[in-house]
């Protein structure tokens, strides 16, 4: 399908398609990209995400997103990939860990924040001796957000939350 593609531009493709909803051919543009450079660590993850979520095959694509995370630790989306298929494999703890891992390496990568943000971390009870339900911890808690949204820049705001 993609066979005139160059790798990249497949990769861009798939994205756009993924975007779209229409997984199954985001999934050939993937496979494409990964044929034709198969060395290539970001798009061996993106491919093995594809393949764990919409073939169903979560240990191959279990399999190529650790390989890629291998041959390239330095790439935010190859964490991003694999966060991304433990977490909907239900492994959302381990998801998470590698999330942390890949702000650590890319602070400012905006899909892997938004990614986060959309987890909707909670912070820890301001008063962690009294139960989160407390009154205390409520309106300690609201002041404290309150106080991060309006003088914490969003960048150091997120690097709060990861640490």
């Amino acid at each position: 399908m993609s066979g005139i593609l160059s790798p990249v531009e497949s990769l861009k493709r798939g994205q756009e398609l993924l975007r779209a909803g229409l997984e199954n051919a985001a999934l050939e543009h993937f496979a494409s990209a990964h044929r034709a450079r198969p060395e290539d660590a970001r798009l061996r993850s993106y491919y093995g995400w594809a393949v764990a979520t919409v073939e169903h095959r979560l240990e191959r694509g279990l399999g190529l997103c650790r390989e890629a995370l291998r041959a390239d630790g330095s790439c935010a989306e190859v964490y991003l990939n694999l966060a991304r298929v433990l977490m909907t494999h239900g492994r959302k703890a381990e998801g998470i860990r590698y999330l942390k891992r890949g702000l650590m390496v890319d602070p400012r990568d905006a899909t892997l924040i938004q990614e986060w943000r959309r987890l909707g971390m909670r912070r820890p009870p301001v008063l962690p001796f009294l139960p989160r339900r407390h009154l205390c911890n409520r309106w300690l808690g609201r002041l404290r957000g309150r106080l991060l949204r309006d003088f914490v820049a969003p960048r150091e705001l997120v690097a709060l939350e990861v640490g």
